[in-house]
């Protein structure tokens, strides 16, 4: 909710779907009010006259009152105030509602703090990667692990890793050249490139002279052959003249089937460290971090609430607690577990992994071969058209489980015999070709995580 505009329209919305009060009712007491504020737990209300707060309150005073409960996570009092006697200038209000929201939320989006070793949490599940890192930062030219390659899934910290690399490594040699970028990035910085038709000179001089090159998220290059040819060639240069090289990834280099075999031997020369999700003391402890950066006291009882809930993302932890600080400046009351269910209602309501598309499914295979959406949905025989839309097609049975029908449909029509031959043939594929079972893993993996 952006506003308490917006908290009271719910609330309508609330009361109307439940069936406690009918449209007719509802446009004659309900939109007649008028949202004024939320002050600590009391959620204030403007009416026109007496008569019709007369009505409000007696009538519909717990309705709203419980609506006001559902839909804020915590326990609210209804206070209606009379405008014509009490707020004659009652204009001004949701102008100064919104500047506090505004407010608010400005502190909400600026609520970060610098990715250094000292904000790093440290815990079983990455002391290893944690102490990797700080001697790769601090090693003086020595390069101890080169290249430093960490893996984990999305969230525990390995880009906030990867930053307090390149912020030590800055305090100590300001004049070091260090390019931190993520595989995305790099592949469209390459397109674009091409694209305009520039010589990719000042791409290469970008990148292959660095004296640190920090490459995010590596499992992105999938199915992108130049973009893999380009890092392949930039890492053999820095590598061979000594210059440090962190990398990360969502799995291990042996579990990168997708990339080039060359480019994952390379990763596993130096160190692979791994990082987990944290325990639950790990968990308390970052909570405790960020409240104390945001300067938030979080009782005791609140933050290991959290803690017990969101066990496998640092992200989220972190934005519970952001969150907790909004909702508590906008309620004027302390963090409560009533507010914290409401932060982790919300936040693993906004992290529900964005649905599957057949359109989603298409775009990898067409990565993996090289071909486009549209060659996999038309008619075209070739053999690696042929290959991709079988596999297109085999993935979008396995992961949506759709009508074979429906499965023909989306590919041009083709008939139900069409698509379980399909299948099956790219099962028995499979069974035959480990290099093929690793790809088509990699894709299953890469859609259900929702990291694209």
């Amino acid at each position: 909710m952006n506003s308490f505009e917006e908290v009271f329209e719910a609330v309508k919305d609330f009361c109307t779907s439940s069936g406690k009060i009918g449209e007719t009712a509802k446009g004659l007491w309900l939109d007649t009010l008028r949202p004024a504020r939320l002050e600590g737990s009391d959620a204030v209300l403007y009416c026109p006259n007496d008569f019709q707060k007369g009505i409000v309150m007696n009538n519909y005073a717990h309705m709203l009152t419980e609506a006001f409960t559902q839909i804020l996570g915590f326990p609210v009092q209804l206070r209606i105030i009379v405008t014509d006697d009490t707020e004659p200038d009652a204009s001004k209000v949701p102008e100064d509602f919104d500047k506090k929201q505004s407010e608010l939320e400005q502190d909400f989006e600026n609520a970060e703090y610098a990715y250094t070793f000292d904000t790093f949490i440290v815990g079983k599940s990455n002391e290893f990667a944690y102490a990797a890192c700080q001697s790769v930062a601090r090693s003086n030219g020595t390069k101890p692990y080169n290249p430093l390659f960490m893996y984990g899934p999305s969230g525990l910290g390995k880009t906030h890793l990867l930053i307090a690399i390149s912020h030590e490594m800055k305090e100590r040699n300001p004049d070091l050249n260090i390019v931190y970028v993520t595989a995305e990035t790099f592949t469209n910085e390459l397109i674009e490139a091409i694209r305009q038709k520039k010589d990719t000179t000042k791409f290469h001089e970008k990148y292959r002279n660095a004296d640190v090159l920090l490459v995010d998220d590596v499992q992105f290059l999938s199915g992108k052959d130049q973009s893999q040819e380009e890092l392949f060639h930039t890492f053999n240069k820095l590598h061979s003249e000594g210059r440090q090289i962190v990398l990360t990834s969502d799995r291990p280099p042996k579990e990168l089937r997708v990339l080039e075999e060359r480019l994952r031997s390379r990763f596993e020369w130096g160190l692979v460290a791994d990082i987990s999700a944290p325990d639950f003391e790990t968990r308390v402890a970052i909570i405790r971090r960020k409240a104390e950066l945001l300067e938030l006291n979080i009782p005791d009882d609140v933050a290991e609430f959290i803690a017990n809930r969101l066990k496998t993302n640092i992200r989220q932890l972190e934005g519970a607690v952001k969150k907790l600080k909004a909702l508590k400046q906008l309620a004027n009351s302390s963090p409560s577990i009533a507010m914290a269910q409401s932060v982790i209602r919300d936040i693993l309501t906004d992290d529900q992994p964005t649905p599957v598309t057949i359109e989603h499914i298409i775009q990898e295979v067409s990565n993996l071969y090289g071909v486009t959406p549209d060659d996999i949905r038309s008619s075209k025989r070739s053999a690696q058209i042929s290959s991709a839309r079988k596999v297109a097609i085999f993935l979008v049975r396995e992961i949506t489980n759709m009508p074979l029908n429906s499965i023909g449909e989306e590919f041009g029509g083709r008939d139900h015999s069409t698509i379980v031959y399909s299948c099956k043939n790219v099962q028995e594929q499979m069974e035959k070709d480990s290099n093929l079972r690793d790809a088509i893993e990699s894709i299953i993996k890469t859609i259900r995580d929702g990291r694209r």
